[in-house]
């Protein structure tokens, strides 16, 4: 009788304790496209977990990342800013400290929640520029399972998850084993907590976990209707300059789709395992009512659309992304609400901290997406930017894009390539298949939106950190400079190299 009384005393206390501020849980995969997943209408996959995720809260259908490539991406998550402010990419460097002590787990923790970290961390720490990597912030959380670079599928490799290695040899559960035990320790305290676990799934090279082989075995998938290379002729000579555009062929999707991408679904249906086991021990440690879970990918992928594989570029299939947020707490959940509103990566930070009751730094870019969970038909922003400053200098670009459009600068213009600028309608050409910057009857348009991509880079200009080469594309992606100019202050690439 006194067991029972202590342990119902325990339960009670972490849940009146939780109750003020609510538990977050942030879960983001690698390299997932929106086609992948039931909820966003793929007929052809298995995500239950992820579709009732969906179901019960809200899914947003214009969501983006500010720049489509992992090291990048992951710290403006962290950070709520755009990558020219926290310097941090491949090919530029690593993040400084002061900047990470800002981030959404430092200042969480700072206001008494309970931190776990699982998975990729994505990036490396540094005291001031051209300094040596400082060890990964494991003593920054309460609970760590983190691992540097690109971490490992198999669970014995990865360090701090060794202890998960026999029943999870796949590293994919074994981030929902973590999770799981992690809720069963925070419901002993009265503390609220964060959990975020970044998995690697479905990142390349495709490696899924055999438990699952039959999940597709001998599947057809439909392609998606601008798959090929010749629904991509009108896009940029700049764009086919990199491995994005050789990747149509030598990552199968020209000859092997069902293949490749069944193997694809394989590892994203692993992770909506993984979510499942998760969101059963919120409810086993009647944490579920109280706990805020949001569900994203840290960027996109094309999977042979316009005739292109991987990441990076500023379309459609790597820069828009999945996103789930279910707040059991809202009389908004369970309504199977979506948003078309536009959100991006730089608002995870502000609104994690604005869930936890905390004031939102000066420095952020982001907006709180509980506005929109509040009210679906809600605005938090008029237009995002979207950054390419990896890879090969002819690639590299800034575009903008509001609810209904996208434009697109591509500057580069040494001999053998002219500038060239993009303008989709989305609204009603969501594939990207008409480039209307050549149409006249859309001039108004262009001018709108040059205006817009204008705001954005004197912002740029005005907040770029001073060190790692993003100081000098404010000339290099101004459309009014003369290229010449231009091409004198291209960087070169700098000491954060890694395997993108």
């Amino acid at each position: 009788m006194t067991r029972t009384i202590v342990a119902v005393v325990t339960l009670l206390s972490a849940g009146f304790a939780a109750a003020g501020k609510p538990n977050i849980i942030f879960l983001m995969s690698d390299d997932q496209s929106t086609y992948t997943m039931g909820c966003y209408g793929n007929a052809d996959v298995k995500t239950p977990h992820l579709d009732r995720l969906g179901a019960e809260g809200m899914i947003f259908d214009n969501h983006y990342v500010t720049t489509a490539i992992c090291m990048a991406s992951r710290a403006t998550a962290m950070t709520g800013m755009y990558e020219y402010k926290t310097g941090c990419n491949f090919d530029h460097g690593h993040m400084l400290k002061k900047t990470w002590e800002k981030s959404y787990p430092m200042l969480l923790r700072e206001a008494g929640y309970l931190t776990a970290f699982a998975g990729k961390f994505g990036f490396d720490l540094i005291d001031e520029p051209g300094g040596q990597k400082l060890p990964l912030p494991a003593e920054d959380f309460d609970k760590w399972g983190g691992g540097p670079g690109q971490t490992f599928y198999e669970t014995r490799k990865n360090k701090s998850m060794a202890a998960y290695a026999k029943e999870y040899p796949h590293s994919t559960l074994s981030y929902g084993a973590f999770g799981r035990d992690f809720i069963c320790e925070a419901a002993k305290s009265e503390k609220p907590f964060c959990l975020s676990i970044s998995f690697k799934a479905p990142h390349k090279p495709a490696t899924p976990d055999k438990k699952f082989n039959e999940v597709y075995k001998g599947k057809t998938f439909k392609k998606p209707e601008n798959y090929g290379r010749e629904k991509g002729v009108h896009f940029s000579k700049q764009s086919k300059q990199d491995r994005q555009y050789d990747r149509f062929e030598s990552w199968n999707y020209s000859d092997r789709y069902d293949e490749v991408m069944a193997t694809y679904h394989q590892q994203i249906h692993a992770i909506d395992v993984a979510v499942g086991m998760i969101r059963d021990a919120l409810k086993e440690q009647k944490l579920a009512d109280n706990t805020v879970i949001i569900y994203t990918s840290d960027n996109g992928f094309f999977c042979g659309s316009h005739g292109y594989g991987s990441k990076v570029l500023p379309y459609e299939e790597a820069s828009r992304v999945p996103l789930i947020i279910f707040d059991p707490r809202n009389p908004n959940s369970g309504r199977k609400l979506r948003t078309d509103a536009l959100t991006a990566n730089i608002d995870f930070a502000p609104s994690m901290l604005k869930l936890a009751g905390l004031p939102v730094p000066e420095n952020m870019d982001g907006r709180d997406l509980m506005k929109i969970y509040d009210d679906p038909k809600a605005s938090i922003h008029d237009s995002i930017a979207l950054i390419n400053v990896w890879g090969k200098a002819p690639t590299h670009a800034m575009a903008v894009v509001t609810k209904d459009r996208k434009y697109i600068h591509w500057g580069y213009a040494a001999p053998g390539f002219e500038v060239t600028e993009e303008l989709y309608f989305l609204g009603k050409d969501p594939l990207e298949l008409t480039n209307q910057a050549i149409n006249p009857e859309s001039a108004p348009a262009m001018e709108q939106m040059r205006k817009i991509y204008d705001t954005h880079l004197s912002r740029w200009k005005k907040d770029a950190v001073p060190y790692h080469n993003y100081q000098p594309y404010g000339t290099v992606f101004d459309r009014t400079v003369a290229w010449e100019e231009r091409a004198a202050q291209l960087p070169k690439r700098g000491k954060a190299k890694s395997q993108e």
